[in-house]
């Protein structure tokens, strides 16, 4: 695309009616726009139209928008795809271009342009763009803030993934080049900032700009020193540690807020700095040390002097957690020795940041999902409690009587409290659970809960004395919080409390499912469902269906009442719950199936209107297929009544296109198809041909089940594929699996089935050719996984087919090939496959060719003949290897075109893995051999 002015201006008006509200506008614009990109020239005309000061912003924004998903969606270069989608040259003009746009544009623009960097530096940078560095540190000579700070905003984008990366020699290089051209003078920035900061201490306007600098230089501090300490910053350490002290010190009333929510400028700086020092503190505690002390002081006086407002809770969360990781560590212990120090810490920070606080109960009653997701689910929210909570554990790792003594008291006193008057004091009682909680609790995980206690705190007699009681509350609604922190504690010490107490507790619990609180019935399904989970020492489940039976109707009834509450319609501790309820009744669920059904399909039909909650949806398909697996396990001719229920919804689906549900409906498509026996219904049959059209295979979510669907047709009407000429189609679909390397397994799949189950006069005519397309695929683009299913694939030929027949087809598109597959394949490689029913595939084949074939005895190849018996030994006797070339990588799906759906396994739709040799055992390859 020229760049002219004509050429600007209409971009420009495509760009307005991208935002226009009118579909009839918006969508032909879009759709024109995604046309064009592929251009040459289009995204550095969309980069001028950015720069073009005197056009309207808005649609300057909507410019930087598009050209951020343009990069998003292209920059990337897929090796399973038609190759680089942007220019050569555009490329270069696009990196030669954008730093320079970004710095100077408004801040709006600056931002989208920023992540658009950050994007193409995770593909290029280092390598592909050296300068990137450079150019970004010259501008901290600007002495502009808005410039300086686009720069920091890109560096923080660019190296926030230092923090989560597995360590690797790729990741230390591009650290090193990070650190050898950055850290100096991003230090002499810090300096420089800080000294302005002095200089304008009285100045509000330029210490919101020179304090949002800091913040983001904190940051990026975090993330340059999170792998590992750098020598710089270790040599260094003096001068950050001074500016931190400093900063977190810093009381400057021109930055204090008025906002109780919002945390601000200062807030925000203060809280990035105590996740530094407590990185420092738990990676490099013995560098660390001299700065410790000043810093426990600091934080110490932050927390004494800092309110309970919620623009706080961050700040305070990360300071607690610092002093959690300080006392965590045995070097430290002396500093907490002191019982007036304990003393003091449990009343000056852990108690008052457990006080159950007006913020909390709004949440409780207004935002209730955002209160589960924070207290049961661990979210990403840092909250004073969850802090807390890890002070007392770490505090209880060396002091463990004495701090156990001192919360006991305050648990007693606000227990005796709560009993005086308990609609006033009910906050003490909350506070007085959650603190035994903290307590008690040493080690936990979500799927056992509690795995070690603190056997000091008597669980049981405060479960019997304390907890019960409200369980056993005939008013559901009455003081939901103390409800909810009730079957709070059973859910976490459900491993500890006595099985008898459980099935006690177990009826009340499915009561408070009538609750109206969404917290409460909430709470109560997901203990129903951690409940039903326990597991006995032998490894049996502590529920079993005749515990529950006797209720099963009233369990039903309360889950399936609260999908009706406008609150929960679509919640998914409940639906989950559903499933959990099936899982453990089995056989002894059918007699419900005929109310329950028709409720769960009404479900589906509701949420395909609008699917939003993507948990609630996943166990409303998990408890479709099991109910469906329950039923036909002891009736299998009950599918018909299913398909009969089932297809009208399915069949909408794939006719709206319901993205995120259609790979669901071929996994229970898959499950219903595998439980026909003889003939496929003709349904299936008018389906067929559609599952072949190349859209639906542009969808990486769409993948995996369709491929087992196939297999599904394969096995069960491969002469009726064959009738009605389907299956070139099919090979189709294998050619472009086979090409991909992130799904070429998903191809050996399905050749597997074709192989096993079509018709060998079908196969005659293409065989060859699917061969080469094997053998095209390993020349041009060898890796270890795609070398271990071509060795399976052989091999099971060979077993199926005969090894001659291999031999013959490989031979019969280059003489004497077979001899290099042996060679430079079979015993070099076939150690590296994996999986018990691979290896022994391989073993199979591998003894039928040394068996079978003539000339691997006397002919051409009876030299290879010991090498590969070597590695058949080999194969039988010794462990997997599992060495990969250092060069290899494999492709992730990670930021595909647009929006894409991924796959989600449905559990209960599973299909269970097949040996193509079921009557031939292991030792009998051990005997043969």
């Amino acid at each position: 695309m020229e760049i002219n002015e004509g050429n600007l201006q209409t971009l420009a008006g495509y760009l307005q009616q991208t935002l226009s509200p009118d579909s009839a506008v918006r969508k032909p614009a879009e759709e024109f726009l995604e046309s064009v990109e592929g251009n040459q020239g289009y995204p550095i005309l969309l980069l001028h139209l950015l720069n073009k000061s005197d056009a309207d912003l808005t649609i300057r924004i909507a410019g930087s928008v598009a050209f951020k998903n343009y990069v998003k969606r292209n920059w990337r270069i897929d090796e399973d795809s038609a190759g680089d989608k942007i220019n050569s040259s555009d490329r270069a003009n696009i990196k030669q271009l954008i730093v320079g746009l970004m710095l100077k544009s408004p801040d709006q623009i600056q931002k989208l342009l920023s992540d658009a960097i950050s994007i193409i530096g995770r593909e290029d940078f280092p390598k592909k763009w050296p300068d990137l560095l450079n150019e970004m540190i010259l501008k901290f000579q600007s002495g502009d803030f808005h410039v300086i700070n686009g720069v920091l905003h890109t560096a923080h984008s660019l190296f926030k993934r230092y923090r989560y990366e597995f360590k690797s020699q790729v990741l230390w290089t591009e650290i090193k080049f990070v650190l050898d051209n950055f850290a100096k003078p991003f230090t002499d920035l810090m300096n420089a900032t800080m000294d302005l900061a002095n200089q304008h201490a009285n100045n509000p306007d330029a210490l919101k700009v020179i304090f949002s600098s800091l913040t983001i230089i904190a940051k990026i501090f975090y993330s340059l020193n999170y792998q590992d300490l750098p020598e710089f910053f270790e040599d260094n350490m003096a001068i950050w540690m001074k500016h931190f002290l400093t900063l977190l010190t810093t009381d400057n009333k021109l930055l204090k807020t008025n906002e109780d929510e919002e945390a601000g400028l200062l807030e925000q700086l203060k809280s990035q700095i105590c996740d530094n020092i407590a990185m420092y503190a738990q990676k490099y505690n013995e560098e660390f040390q001299p700065y410790l002390p000043q810093f426990v002081t600091a934080v110490w006086d932050l927390l004494v002097t800092t309110g309970l407002q919620v623009k706080y809770d961050s700040l305070v969360s990360n300071a607690i957690q610092f002093l959690a990781s300080v006392a965590d560590r045995q070097h430290y212990k002396y500093l907490f020795e002191d019982q007036a120090a304990l003393n003091s810490i449990c009343e000056k920070v852990v108690l008052p940041n457990m006080t159950f606080r007006a913020t909390d109960e709004e949440l409780f009653e207004d935002n209730p999902e955002e209160y589960i997701r924070r207290d049961i689910e661990g979210s990403d929210v840092d909250t004073r409690r969850r802090a807390a909570c890890d002070l007392v554990k770490s505090l209880s790792k060396y002091f463990e009587s004495e701090i156990t003594q001192i919360f006991s008291l305050y648990v007693g006193n606000m227990l005796q409290s709560y009993a005086r008057n308990p609609k006033e004091n009910w906050k003490d009682k909350n506070v007085a659970v959650y603190l035994v909680t903290s307590l008690a609790a040493k080690a936990q995980t979500e799927k056992h809960g509690i795995t070690q206690t603190n056997v000091l705190v008597k669980l049981v007699e405060f479960y019997q004395n304390v907890i019960m009681p409200d369980l056993q509350d005939s008013d559901v609604n009455n003081m939901p919080v103390l409800k909810a922190d009730a079957i709070r504690y059973v859910m976490i010490f459900r491993n500890q409390l006595p099985r008898e107490g459980l099935l006690l507790a177990f009826p009340l619990i499915v009561n408070l499912l009538t609750a109206q609180s969404q917290v409460v019935h909430s709470y109560a399904a997901h203990a129903i469902e951690r409940l039903l989970l326990i597991r006995l020492p032998d490894g049996t489940a502590s529920f079993k269906s005749e515990d529950i039976l006797n209720m099963a109707e009233t369990i039903f009834r309360n889950l399936f009442q609260v999908l009706t509450y406008s609150c929960s319609t679509e919640n998914e501790y409940v639906m989950k719950t559903i499933m959990r309820t099936f899982w453990t009744l089995q056989e002894a669920a059918i007699p419900f199936m005929s109310t329950l059904l028709p409720k769960i399909t009404n479900i589906l039909t509701q949420v395909c209107k609008n699917p939003s909650k993507p948990h609630f949806n996943h166990y409303v398909f998990e408890t479709l297929s099991l109910t469906i697996k329950i039923v036909c396990k002891s009736n299998p001719s009950a599918v018909a009544a299913f398909e009969q229920a089932l297809f009208p919804i399915l069949q909408e689906i794939l006719f709206q296109d319901v993205l995120e549900f259609i790979p669901y409906v071929f996994q229970i498509l898959s499950l219903l198809l595998e439980i026909h026996t003889t003939s496929v219904p003709q349904p299936y049959m008018v389906l067929f041909p559609c599952l072949l059209y190349p859209a639906l295979w542009e969808r990486p979510g769409n993948i995996h089940p369709l491929v087992r669907l196939l297999q599904a047709f394969i096995e069960r009407a491969s002469q009726n594929i064959v009738a009605s000429n389907n299956l070139n189609g099919l090979l189709g679909v294998y050619q472009k699996l086979i090409a991909s390397k992130t799904y070429d397994n998903e191809g050996f799949y399905l050749i597997t089935s074709i192989v096993e189950h079509m018709p060998s006069e079908a196969l005659a005519p293409v065989i060859s050719h699917v061969f080469s397309l094997l053998f095209q695929r390993l020349q041009s683009s060898k890796t270890t996984k795609y070398v271990k299913c071509l060795l399976v694939f052989f091999c099971l030929y060979a077993g199926k087919k005969g090894a001659t027949e291999l031999v013959e087809i490989i031979d019969g598109i280059q003489a004497r090939m077979f001899g290099m597959v042996l060679e430079k394949l079979f015993i070099p490689e076939v150690q590296k496959v994996s999986g018990n029913i691979e290896r022994k595939i391989c073993s199979i084949g591998m003894i039928k060719i040394l068996c079978e074939i003539p000339s691997m005895v006397t002919g051409d190849y009876s030299h290879l003949w010991a090498p590969l018996l070597q590695a058949l030994v080999d194969l039988l006797e010794l462990p997997e290897d599992e060495s990969i070339p250092d060069d290899e990588h494999f492709i992730d799906v990670e930021e595909t075109p647009g929006y894409q759906t991924a796959y989600s396994q449905l559990a209960f739709a599973g299909k269970k893995e097949s040996d193509p040799f079921e009557k031939i055992g292991r030792a009998s390859c051990r005997e043969r051999v």
